[in-house]
């Protein structure tokens, strides 16, 4: 099997579960060597008070054919980060991806609540987790990544910058995150071109992760039941599907014809052509705009 990335080096920060985990594992598969990052260690839950592990994403990502290195850091504190990055430059002299898909912010979000209503140090601290994890991780491994041409930039965000300005995002907080993330993308794309980088914001569509699965009461393997919870679950997709997405960026020489841009899992399949793990491509956005939005009934056909 082609590895395109064997010998590419990887960081993904927020690498415990969900999107984070599946981009590592992913970037894996294409043979890179991948640093895993997050707080949820199994020495100890963080604050998400979740299962899941950095050691096990890292197992998974040398299962896959890579090589898994976890590191427990919170990119909240500059120290961690700095530490991380002097770790990666020592052990491994250079750096060709950074994922920034720190989030955290579910337990602090308050739906549909005006900004008055809304609780100041959950509010702030959502933020923080959100946007000034991101800044943090970039400020520290973006000298590593420039010290050769091609490192890509990947934020991973909750829909498209189309889709956020258009569109009310829960609250004042969580609308404000999702904006800002697709903006880094932006902003660091500036800064990265005279060194040759790329940088993309990146979305995937309604992601079943772990915590979605609960939420639903399925499992991976009976997924398609929770469509009696919200029949547009059906439209849904694994966490794979945008990991694959990060690594056909990654292996695209052509990679700077994204820069700047703000794009989605289902519309990078449609250009590169990977699939979902049960071999579908399916288009959330577009699914969203025809279906969702004119309030037709829920089914997924011509849409993956």
């Amino acid at each position: 099997m082609t590895k395109p990335l064997t010998g590419k080096i990887a960081l993904v920060a927020g690498a415990t579960r969900g999107a984070g985990r599946q981009i590592a594992v992913q970037l894996g598969a294409a043979g890179a060597t991948v640093y895993a990052t997050g707080r949820s260690t199994r020495q100890g839950r963080s604050e998400m008070d979740r299962p899941e592990t950095i050691e096990e994403t890292a197992e998974l990502v040398t299962a896959a054919g890579g090589t898994g290195i976890a590191v427990a850091v919170d990119h909240l504190d500059p120290d961690q980060v700095r530490r991380l990055v002097e770790r990666i430059d020592a052990e491994q002299g250079r750096l060709d991806v950074l994922v920034n898909d720190v989030w955290g912010g579910d337990p602090l979000t308050t739906w549909e609540k005006p900004v008055w209503e809304q609780p100041l140090d959950a509010g702030f601290h959502l933020l923080r987790l959100a946007v000034d994890t991101h800044i943090i991780t970039s400020h520290f491994a973006l000298p590593l990544l420039i010290r050769n041409p091609g490192g890509l930039v990947v934020e991973i965000g909750d829909g498209t910058k189309e889709y956020n300005d258009a569109t009310y995002r829960l609250s004042v907080f969580y609308d404000l995150a999702k904006v800002s993330v697709n903006r880094l993308a932006f902003s660091q794309a500036h800064e990265l071109a005279p060194h040759g980088g790329t940088a993309v914001a990146l979305t995937p569509g309604w992601l079943r992760s772990e915590a979605m699965l609960e939420h639903f009461g399925v499992t991976e393997a009976n997924w398609r039941d929770g469509a009696a919870k919200d029949p547009h679950f059906v439209m849904s997709e694994t966490p794979a599907f945008v990991g694959r997405a990060v690594a056909a960026l990654a292996a695209d020489p052509d990679r700077a014809r994204w820069t700047g841009k703000s794009v989605d899992s289902g519309g990078l399949a449609q250009v590169y052509g990977f699939t979902d793990l049960d071999g579908t491509r399916p288009n959330w956005a577009r699914y969203h705009e025809e279906v969702v939005k004119p309030g037709k009934p829920a089914g997924d056909t011509g849409y993956r």
